[in-house]
Protein backbone atom coordinates (compact mmCIF):
# COMPACT_ATOMS: atom_id res chain seq x y z
CA UNK A 1 0.00 0.00 0.00
CA UNK A 2 1.37 3.59 -0.72
CA UNK A 3 0.40 6.60 1.02
CA UNK A 4 0.36 10.64 1.46
CA UNK A 5 0.88 12.37 4.06
CA UNK A 6 -0.75 15.63 4.83
CA UNK A 7 1.06 17.97 7.37
CA UNK A 8 -1.88 20.47 8.61
CA UNK A 9 0.00 23.20 10.31
CA UNK A 10 -3.01 25.09 12.19
CA UNK A 11 -2.99 28.06 14.73
CA UNK A 12 -2.98 26.23 18.00
CA UNK A 13 -1.77 23.00 17.09
CA UNK A 14 0.15 20.99 14.41
CA UNK A 15 -1.45 17.79 12.56
CA UNK A 16 0.10 14.94 10.42
CA UNK A 17 -2.87 12.76 8.41
CA UNK A 18 -2.34 9.85 6.73
CA UNK A 19 -4.16 9.26 3.42
CA UNK A 20 -4.01 5.81 1.86
CA UNK A 21 -3.76 5.32 -2.41
CA UNK A 22 -7.54 5.05 -2.45
CA UNK A 23 -8.42 8.12 -0.42
CA UNK A 24 -9.33 6.92 2.95
CA UNK A 25 -8.54 8.47 6.01
CA UNK A 26 -6.58 6.70 7.84
CA UNK A 27 -5.39 8.18 10.97
CA UNK A 28 -4.60 11.64 12.66
CA UNK A 29 -1.95 13.13 14.99
CA UNK A 30 -1.87 16.40 16.66
CA UNK A 31 0.45 18.19 19.26
CA UNK A 32 -0.76 21.49 20.46
CA UNK A 33 1.83 24.59 20.96
CA UNK A 34 2.22 27.63 22.87
CA UNK A 35 0.08 30.91 22.39
CA UNK A 36 2.29 34.13 23.05
CA UNK A 37 0.86 36.95 23.81
CA UNK A 38 3.68 39.74 24.51
CA UNK A 39 1.29 42.53 24.80
CA UNK A 40 -1.98 43.38 24.63
CA UNK A 41 -3.44 42.31 21.17
CA UNK A 42 0.15 40.81 20.42
CA UNK A 43 -0.10 36.80 19.46
CA UNK A 44 3.17 34.96 18.33
CA UNK A 45 4.31 31.22 17.98
CA UNK A 46 7.64 29.97 18.24
CA UNK A 47 8.73 28.60 15.32
CA UNK A 48 11.07 26.24 16.25
CA UNK A 49 8.42 24.95 18.45
CA UNK A 50 5.96 24.42 15.12
CA UNK A 51 8.58 22.79 13.11
CA UNK A 52 9.69 20.20 15.80
CA UNK A 53 5.79 19.62 17.20
CA UNK A 54 5.18 19.14 12.97
CA UNK A 55 7.81 16.56 12.98
CA UNK A 56 6.21 14.92 16.00
CA UNK A 57 3.25 14.44 14.69
CA UNK A 58 4.93 12.70 11.38
CA UNK A 59 6.77 10.71 13.26
CA UNK A 60 4.25 9.38 15.52
CA UNK A 61 1.98 8.71 12.78
CA UNK A 62 4.47 6.76 11.04
CA UNK A 63 5.10 4.99 14.05
CA UNK A 64 1.79 4.20 15.44
CA UNK A 65 0.61 2.89 11.99
CA UNK A 66 4.04 0.58 11.39
CA UNK A 67 4.60 2.55 7.97
CA UNK A 68 7.91 2.15 6.46
CA UNK A 69 8.81 5.86 5.18
CA UNK A 70 9.42 4.06 1.52
CA UNK A 71 5.89 3.78 1.06
CA UNK A 72 4.99 7.45 1.26
CA UNK A 73 5.32 8.40 -2.36
CA UNK A 74 4.20 12.33 -1.45
CA UNK A 75 4.08 15.16 1.44
CA UNK A 76 1.66 18.25 1.76
CA UNK A 77 1.77 20.78 3.29
CA UNK A 78 -0.83 23.24 4.34
CA UNK A 79 -1.01 26.17 7.24
CA UNK A 80 -2.37 28.94 8.99
CA UNK A 81 -1.64 31.50 5.99
CA UNK A 82 -0.94 34.97 7.38
CA UNK A 83 1.10 34.03 9.70
CA UNK A 84 5.02 35.22 9.26
CA UNK A 85 7.93 34.15 10.21
CA UNK A 86 11.79 35.91 9.44
CA UNK A 87 14.96 33.75 9.65
CA UNK A 88 18.84 33.75 8.92
CA UNK A 89 19.29 32.36 5.71
CA UNK A 90 22.65 30.24 6.45
CA UNK A 91 21.20 29.22 10.32
CA UNK A 92 17.52 28.53 9.62
CA UNK A 93 17.09 30.11 12.88
CA UNK A 94 14.25 32.66 12.93
CA UNK A 95 15.14 36.42 13.94
CA UNK A 96 11.89 36.38 15.60
CA UNK A 97 8.99 34.74 16.73
CA UNK A 98 6.38 34.09 13.89
CA UNK A 99 3.63 36.94 14.22
CA UNK A 100 0.37 35.36 13.97
CA UNK A 101 -2.44 36.16 11.51
CA UNK A 102 -4.50 37.25 14.58
CA UNK A 103 -1.79 39.82 15.88
CA UNK A 104 -3.42 43.62 16.05
CA UNK A 105 0.35 45.48 16.22
CA UNK A 106 0.51 46.68 12.90
CA UNK A 107 -2.21 48.58 12.87
CA UNK A 108 -0.82 51.85 12.74
CA UNK A 109 0.68 50.84 9.78
CA UNK A 110 -2.12 50.14 8.00
CA UNK A 111 -3.96 53.50 8.62
CA UNK A 112 -0.39 54.97 7.74
CA UNK A 113 -1.19 53.05 4.34
CA UNK A 114 -4.30 54.45 4.18
CA UNK A 115 -3.59 57.72 4.99
CA UNK A 116 -0.84 58.14 1.83
CA UNK A 117 -3.44 56.27 -0.57
CA UNK A 118 -2.64 53.12 -1.30
CA UNK A 119 -5.57 51.68 -0.08
CA UNK A 120 -7.25 51.50 -3.56
CA UNK A 121 -3.92 50.13 -5.48
CA UNK A 122 -3.82 47.59 -2.99
CA UNK A 123 -7.68 45.96 -3.40
CA UNK A 124 -7.07 46.03 -7.12
CA UNK A 125 -3.82 44.24 -7.32
CA UNK A 126 -3.89 42.01 -4.49
CA UNK A 127 -7.81 41.42 -3.69
CA UNK A 128 -7.33 42.24 -0.10
CA UNK A 129 -8.39 44.93 2.22
CA UNK A 130 -5.02 46.96 4.21
CA UNK A 131 -5.27 45.32 7.35
CA UNK A 132 -3.14 44.37 10.25
CA UNK A 133 -4.04 41.01 9.38
CA UNK A 134 -1.90 40.03 6.52
CA UNK A 135 1.43 39.71 6.19
CA UNK A 136 2.76 42.96 4.72
CA UNK A 137 2.78 44.86 7.51
CA UNK A 138 3.93 41.83 9.59
CA UNK A 139 7.45 41.82 7.98
CA UNK A 140 8.12 45.63 7.70
CA UNK A 141 7.15 45.52 11.42
CA UNK A 142 9.68 42.83 12.29
CA UNK A 143 12.55 43.96 9.73
CA UNK A 144 12.05 47.83 11.44
CA UNK A 145 12.11 47.15 15.23
CA UNK A 146 14.18 43.71 15.60
CA UNK A 147 17.85 44.54 16.88
CA UNK A 148 19.69 43.63 13.60
CA UNK A 149 16.86 42.39 11.10
CA UNK A 150 17.94 45.48 9.09
CA UNK A 151 21.16 44.93 8.92
CA UNK A 152 20.83 41.32 7.96
CA UNK A 153 18.44 42.02 5.59
CA UNK A 154 21.26 44.47 3.60
CA UNK A 155 23.95 41.79 3.44
CA UNK A 156 21.21 39.29 1.80
CA UNK A 157 21.22 37.07 5.09
CA UNK A 158 17.25 37.48 5.74
CA UNK A 159 14.62 35.18 4.08
CA UNK A 160 10.47 35.55 5.28
CA UNK A 161 7.91 33.14 4.52
CA UNK A 162 4.18 32.34 6.08
CA UNK A 163 4.35 28.90 7.98
CA UNK A 164 4.59 26.37 4.58
CA UNK A 165 7.86 28.31 3.47
CA UNK A 166 9.34 28.22 7.05
CA UNK A 167 8.17 24.38 7.01
CA UNK A 168 9.84 23.97 3.44
CA UNK A 169 12.91 24.82 3.91
CA UNK A 170 13.41 23.31 7.03
CA UNK A 171 12.40 20.04 5.33
CA UNK A 172 14.32 20.39 2.56
CA UNK A 173 17.63 21.05 4.73
CA UNK A 174 17.50 24.87 3.86
CA UNK A 175 17.38 24.64 -0.06
CA UNK A 176 14.12 25.18 -0.81
CA UNK A 177 12.75 29.12 -0.73
CA UNK A 178 8.92 28.49 -1.93
CA UNK A 179 5.38 29.18 -1.29
CA UNK A 180 2.47 28.51 -3.72
CA UNK A 181 -0.08 31.00 -5.45
CA UNK A 182 -2.55 30.96 -2.56
CA UNK A 183 -0.33 31.64 0.39
CA UNK A 184 1.20 34.43 -1.95
CA UNK A 185 -1.83 35.62 -2.19
CA UNK A 186 -2.67 36.32 1.30
CA UNK A 187 0.65 38.20 2.04
CA UNK A 188 -0.83 41.95 0.55
CA UNK A 189 2.76 42.25 -1.07
CA UNK A 190 1.65 39.85 -4.17
CA UNK A 191 -0.27 40.69 -7.43
CA UNK A 192 -2.94 38.42 -8.25
CA UNK A 193 -3.20 39.66 -11.63
CA UNK A 194 0.37 39.41 -12.68
CA UNK A 195 1.00 36.02 -10.79
CA UNK A 196 3.90 38.16 -9.04
CA UNK A 197 5.69 40.36 -5.95
CA UNK A 198 4.07 43.70 -6.91
CA UNK A 199 7.35 46.03 -6.73
CA UNK A 200 5.34 48.98 -6.13
CA UNK A 201 3.58 47.47 -2.23
CA UNK A 202 7.10 46.33 -1.92
CA UNK A 203 9.24 49.58 -1.97
CA UNK A 204 6.34 51.36 -0.31
CA UNK A 205 6.85 49.35 2.70
CA UNK A 206 10.95 49.10 1.76
CA UNK A 207 10.16 45.10 1.56
CA UNK A 208 13.71 43.99 -0.70
CA UNK A 209 11.92 41.46 -2.89
CA UNK A 210 15.18 38.98 -2.83
CA UNK A 211 13.40 38.26 0.76
CA UNK A 212 10.47 36.57 -0.45
CA UNK A 213 9.87 33.00 -1.60
CA UNK A 214 9.36 31.63 -5.05
CA UNK A 215 5.89 31.17 -5.83
CA UNK A 216 4.67 27.48 -7.23
CA UNK A 217 1.05 26.70 -8.16
CA UNK A 218 -0.63 24.46 -5.38
CA UNK A 219 0.52 21.03 -7.17
CA UNK A 220 3.68 21.28 -7.62
CA UNK A 221 7.69 20.39 -6.95
CA UNK A 222 8.47 22.28 -3.65
CA UNK A 223 11.43 19.99 -2.56
CA UNK A 224 12.69 17.11 -1.12
CA UNK A 225 12.34 15.84 2.75
CA UNK A 226 14.92 13.58 3.34
CA UNK A 227 13.71 11.26 6.54
CA UNK A 228 15.98 8.57 7.70
CA UNK A 229 17.67 8.24 4.07
CA UNK A 230 13.92 8.02 2.42
CA UNK A 231 13.70 10.69 -0.18
CA UNK A 232 10.02 12.24 0.27
CA UNK A 233 8.48 15.08 -2.69
CA UNK A 234 6.80 17.28 -1.40
CA UNK A 235 3.97 18.14 -3.80
CA UNK A 236 0.93 19.89 -2.34
CA UNK A 237 1.11 23.15 -0.80
CA UNK A 238 -1.78 25.27 0.07
CA UNK A 239 -3.08 27.67 2.56
CA UNK A 240 -5.62 25.86 4.97
CA UNK A 241 -8.69 27.36 3.47
CA UNK A 242 -7.75 26.98 -0.06
CA UNK A 243 -7.16 23.52 0.91
CA UNK A 244 -9.97 23.01 2.62
CA UNK A 245 -11.89 24.49 -0.63
CA UNK A 246 -10.12 21.70 -2.96
CA UNK A 247 -10.51 19.14 -0.57
CA UNK A 248 -14.40 19.31 -0.23
CA UNK A 249 -14.37 19.38 -4.01
CA UNK A 250 -15.82 22.77 -4.70
CA UNK A 251 -14.29 22.45 -7.94
CA UNK A 252 -17.70 24.48 -9.93
CA UNK A 253 -18.00 28.35 -10.20
CA UNK A 254 -20.56 29.06 -7.23
CA UNK A 255 -19.55 26.58 -4.80
CA UNK A 256 -18.90 27.71 -1.62
CA UNK A 257 -17.20 25.94 1.84
CA UNK A 258 -16.84 27.62 5.64
CA UNK A 259 -14.75 26.02 7.81
CA UNK A 260 -14.86 26.32 11.12
CA UNK A 261 -11.78 26.54 13.15
CA UNK A 262 -10.12 28.90 15.12
CA UNK A 263 -11.34 31.22 12.60
CA UNK A 264 -14.13 30.64 10.31
CA UNK A 265 -13.92 31.30 6.09
CA UNK A 266 -15.79 31.20 3.41
CA UNK A 267 -14.76 30.60 0.12
CA UNK A 268 -17.01 30.81 -3.29
CA UNK A 269 -14.90 29.36 -5.97
CA UNK A 270 -15.36 31.89 -8.73
CA UNK A 271 -13.82 30.41 -11.44
CA UNK A 272 -11.44 32.43 -13.96
CA UNK A 273 -12.76 35.84 -13.12
CA UNK A 274 -11.23 38.17 -10.92
CA UNK A 275 -13.90 39.67 -8.89
CA UNK A 276 -13.19 42.41 -6.52
CA UNK A 277 -16.02 42.98 -3.97
CA UNK A 278 -18.11 45.80 -3.26
CA UNK A 279 -19.22 44.26 -0.08
CA UNK A 280 -15.90 43.97 1.95
CA UNK A 281 -14.93 40.55 0.80
CA UNK A 282 -11.60 39.31 -0.30
CA UNK A 283 -10.56 38.77 -3.28
CA UNK A 284 -8.23 35.40 -3.16
CA UNK A 285 -6.08 32.88 -5.37
CA UNK A 286 -7.95 28.86 -5.31
CA UNK A 287 -5.75 26.22 -5.52
CA UNK A 288 -4.28 25.17 -8.97
CA UNK A 289 -3.22 22.25 -10.23
CA UNK A 290 -1.64 23.95 -12.85
CA UNK A 291 -0.29 27.41 -13.85
CA UNK A 292 -3.61 28.32 -15.00
CA UNK A 293 -5.72 29.90 -11.62
CA UNK A 294 -8.91 29.52 -10.25
CA UNK A 295 -10.24 32.64 -8.09
CA UNK A 296 -12.31 32.92 -5.10
CA UNK A 297 -14.54 35.40 -2.63
CA UNK A 298 -13.32 35.11 0.79
CA UNK A 299 -14.91 36.16 3.84
CA UNK A 300 -13.38 35.30 7.60
CA UNK A 301 -14.83 35.39 11.17
CA UNK A 302 -11.79 35.81 13.16
CA UNK A 303 -13.18 34.58 16.44
CA UNK A 304 -14.89 31.12 16.01
CA UNK A 305 -13.20 28.31 17.79
CA UNK A 306 -10.93 30.90 19.68
CA UNK A 307 -14.86 31.87 21.37
CA UNK A 308 -15.35 28.16 22.68
CA UNK A 309 -11.56 28.39 23.81
CA UNK A 310 -12.14 31.34 25.55
CA UNK A 311 -15.51 30.02 27.21
CA UNK A 312 -12.79 27.09 28.40
CA UNK A 313 -9.92 28.66 29.07
CA UNK A 314 -10.65 32.27 29.89
CA UNK A 315 -13.81 32.43 31.62
CA UNK A 316 -14.20 28.50 32.69
CA UNK A 317 -17.79 27.67 32.04
CA UNK A 318 -16.96 25.01 30.26
CA UNK A 319 -14.37 21.90 30.26
CA UNK A 320 -14.11 21.11 26.64
CA UNK A 321 -15.73 21.92 23.67
CA UNK A 322 -18.10 19.08 23.24
CA UNK A 323 -20.09 20.41 26.12
CA UNK A 324 -21.68 23.02 24.33
CA UNK A 325 -23.85 21.21 21.99
CA UNK A 326 -25.64 19.57 25.25
CA UNK A 327 -25.73 22.86 27.11
CA UNK A 328 -27.10 24.73 24.14
CA UNK A 329 -29.97 22.10 23.72
CA UNK A 330 -30.73 22.61 27.48
CA UNK A 331 -32.24 25.88 26.41
CA UNK A 332 -34.95 25.62 24.61
CA UNK A 333 -36.10 29.03 23.66
CA UNK A 334 -34.02 30.88 21.18
CA UNK A 335 -33.08 33.97 23.19
CA UNK A 336 -32.49 37.52 22.46
CA UNK A 337 -28.64 37.15 23.83
CA UNK A 338 -26.08 37.90 21.80
CA UNK A 339 -22.12 37.78 22.04
CA UNK A 340 -20.08 39.36 19.47
CA UNK A 341 -16.56 37.76 19.90
CA UNK A 342 -14.69 40.52 18.40
CA UNK A 343 -11.42 39.91 20.43
CA UNK A 344 -8.96 40.85 17.77
CA UNK A 345 -11.56 43.28 15.73
CA UNK A 346 -13.92 42.09 12.61
CA UNK A 347 -13.19 40.62 9.88
CA UNK A 348 -15.67 41.01 6.50
CA UNK A 349 -18.04 42.64 5.63
CA UNK A 350 -17.17 45.38 8.74
CA UNK A 351 -13.22 45.32 8.61
CA UNK A 352 -12.94 46.81 11.68
CA UNK A 353 -9.58 46.82 13.96
CA UNK A 354 -11.30 48.58 16.38
CA UNK A 355 -14.31 46.81 17.28
CA UNK A 356 -14.34 44.52 20.45
CA UNK A 357 -16.14 41.90 22.00
CA UNK A 358 -19.31 42.42 23.90
CA UNK A 359 -22.18 40.36 25.23
CA UNK A 360 -25.95 42.15 25.00
CA UNK A 361 -29.40 41.44 26.36
CA UNK A 362 -28.48 39.99 29.57
CA UNK A 363 -31.23 40.14 32.18
CA UNK A 364 -31.50 38.81 36.26
CA UNK A 365 -31.91 35.26 35.02
CA UNK A 366 -29.32 35.13 32.25
CA UNK A 367 -26.67 32.10 33.31
CA UNK A 368 -23.75 30.82 32.12
CA UNK A 369 -25.57 28.35 29.56
CA UNK A 370 -27.16 31.05 27.56
CA UNK A 371 -23.36 32.81 27.19
CA UNK A 372 -22.30 29.41 25.85
CA UNK A 373 -25.31 28.84 23.46
CA UNK A 374 -24.97 32.95 22.29
CA UNK A 375 -21.33 32.00 21.91
CA UNK A 376 -21.93 28.60 19.49
CA UNK A 377 -24.48 30.30 17.89
CA UNK A 378 -22.16 33.76 17.23
CA UNK A 379 -20.39 31.58 14.67
CA UNK A 380 -23.14 31.30 12.16
CA UNK A 381 -24.45 34.67 12.50
CA UNK A 382 -20.63 35.57 11.41
CA UNK A 383 -21.23 32.83 8.59
CA UNK A 384 -24.46 35.08 7.37
CA UNK A 385 -23.01 38.55 7.31
CA UNK A 386 -20.56 36.61 5.05
CA UNK A 387 -23.13 34.71 2.93
CA UNK A 388 -25.11 37.87 2.53
CA UNK A 389 -22.33 39.99 0.60
CA UNK A 390 -20.80 37.13 -0.96
CA UNK A 391 -24.52 36.21 -2.72
CA UNK A 392 -24.82 40.28 -3.71
CA UNK A 393 -20.98 40.18 -5.49
CA UNK A 394 -21.28 37.12 -7.12
CA UNK A 395 -25.31 37.57 -7.95
CA UNK A 396 -25.38 34.33 -7.06
CA UNK A 397 -28.07 32.56 -4.70
CA UNK A 398 -26.57 30.08 -2.15
CA UNK A 399 -27.61 26.54 -2.72
CA UNK A 400 -26.23 24.78 -0.47
CA UNK A 401 -23.25 25.14 2.07
CA UNK A 402 -20.72 22.39 2.40
CA UNK A 403 -19.13 22.55 6.20
CA UNK A 404 -16.14 20.95 7.94
CA UNK A 405 -13.32 22.22 11.20
CA UNK A 406 -13.83 20.65 14.15
CA UNK A 407 -16.73 22.78 15.16
CA UNK A 408 -19.02 21.31 12.13
CA UNK A 409 -19.17 18.11 14.58
CA UNK A 410 -21.76 19.99 16.74
CA UNK A 411 -25.08 19.34 15.91
CA UNK A 412 -27.07 22.25 17.56
CA UNK A 413 -24.50 24.73 15.50
CA UNK A 414 -25.08 23.32 12.14
CA UNK A 415 -28.97 23.11 12.68
CA UNK A 416 -29.06 26.75 13.54
CA UNK A 417 -26.73 27.71 11.13
CA UNK A 418 -29.34 26.12 8.56
CA UNK A 419 -31.81 28.07 10.09
CA UNK A 420 -30.67 31.42 10.03
CA UNK A 421 -29.16 30.85 6.09
CA UNK A 422 -32.40 28.97 5.48
CA UNK A 423 -30.56 26.92 3.52
CA UNK A 424 -29.05 23.31 3.21
CA UNK A 425 -25.78 22.65 5.37
CA UNK A 426 -24.22 19.59 3.91
CA UNK A 427 -21.37 18.01 6.65
CA UNK A 428 -18.91 15.27 4.93
CA UNK A 429 -17.75 11.80 6.39
CA UNK A 430 -14.83 13.12 6.60
CA UNK A 431 -14.31 16.69 7.81
CA UNK A 432 -10.93 16.99 7.53
CA UNK A 433 -11.13 19.13 4.38
CA UNK A 434 -8.19 21.06 4.75
CA UNK A 435 -5.91 18.00 5.63
CA UNK A 436 -7.08 16.11 2.79
CA UNK A 437 -6.71 18.94 -0.08
CA UNK A 438 -3.30 19.28 0.70
CA UNK A 439 -2.76 15.55 0.33
CA UNK A 440 -5.09 15.14 -3.12
CA UNK A 441 -3.01 18.09 -3.75
CA UNK A 442 0.27 16.23 -3.39
CA UNK A 443 -1.33 12.52 -4.94
CA UNK A 444 -2.40 14.51 -7.74
CA UNK A 445 1.08 15.50 -9.24
CA UNK A 446 2.31 12.16 -7.77
CA UNK A 447 -0.55 10.62 -10.37
CA UNK A 448 -2.05 8.80 -7.66
CA UNK A 449 -5.67 10.05 -8.52
CA UNK A 450 -7.12 13.08 -10.42
CA UNK A 451 -10.63 15.12 -9.63
CA UNK A 452 -12.78 12.76 -10.72
CA UNK A 453 -11.49 10.63 -7.90
CA UNK A 454 -11.99 13.08 -5.62
CA UNK A 455 -15.18 14.52 -6.35
CA UNK A 456 -16.15 10.46 -6.31
CA UNK A 457 -14.60 10.43 -2.81
CA UNK A 458 -17.22 13.03 -1.41
CA UNK A 459 -19.68 11.19 1.14
CA UNK A 460 -22.36 12.78 3.02
CA UNK A 461 -22.58 12.33 6.71
CA UNK A 462 -25.93 14.46 7.31
CA UNK A 463 -27.89 17.07 5.38
CA UNK A 464 -29.30 19.81 8.30
CA UNK A 465 -32.26 21.63 6.55
CA UNK A 466 -33.74 24.97 8.13
CA UNK A 467 -36.74 24.77 10.25
CA UNK A 468 -37.88 28.06 11.86
CA UNK A 469 -40.10 30.24 10.48
CA UNK A 470 -39.23 33.28 8.15
CA UNK A 471 -40.48 35.76 11.10
CA UNK A 472 -38.46 34.11 13.79
CA UNK A 473 -34.96 34.40 11.66
CA UNK A 474 -35.60 38.29 10.78
CA UNK A 475 -36.09 39.19 14.43
CA UNK A 476 -32.88 36.77 15.80
CA UNK A 477 -30.76 38.56 12.77
CA UNK A 478 -32.18 41.88 13.26
CA UNK A 479 -31.09 41.70 17.04
CA UNK A 480 -27.55 40.51 15.90
CA UNK A 481 -26.99 43.44 13.71
CA UNK A 482 -28.15 45.55 16.23
CA UNK A 483 -25.18 44.56 18.21
CA UNK A 484 -22.48 44.41 16.44
CA UNK A 485 -23.19 47.85 15.30
CA UNK A 486 -22.84 48.66 18.70
CA UNK A 487 -19.09 47.39 19.15
CA UNK A 488 -17.59 49.09 16.37
CA UNK A 489 -15.01 51.73 16.66
CA UNK A 490 -14.77 50.60 20.21
CA UNK A 491 -11.38 51.49 20.64
CA UNK A 492 -10.79 55.48 19.94
CA UNK A 493 -7.99 55.55 16.75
Amino acid sequence: MKYVIALDQGTTSSRAVLIDEIGNLIDIKQKEFSQIFPNRGWVEHDPLEILSSQIKVFEDLLSSNSIDPKSIISLGITNQRETTVLWDKDTGKPLYNAIVWQDKRTANICEKIKKDGLEEYIKENTGLVVDSYFSATKIKWIIDNVDGVRDKVKKNKVLAGTIDSWLIYNLTSFKCHFTDFTNASRTMVFNIKSLKWDSKILNYLDIPKSILPNVLPSSSDFGTFNYKGCNIPINGVAGDQQSALFGQACFEDGMVKNTYGTGCFLLMNTGKKMNLSQNGLLTTIACSTTKSINYALEGSVFIAGAAIQWLRDSLKVIKSASETEEIANSIMELEDIYVVPAFAGLGAPYWDMYSRGAIFGLTRDTGKDHIVKATLESLAYQTKDIIDVMEKDSNLKLQSLKVDGGACNNNYLMQFQSDILNSDVLRPEIIESTAMGAGYLAGIYSSLWDKNKIISNQKINKIFKPNIDSTKRKKLYLGWNKAVNRTLNWIEK
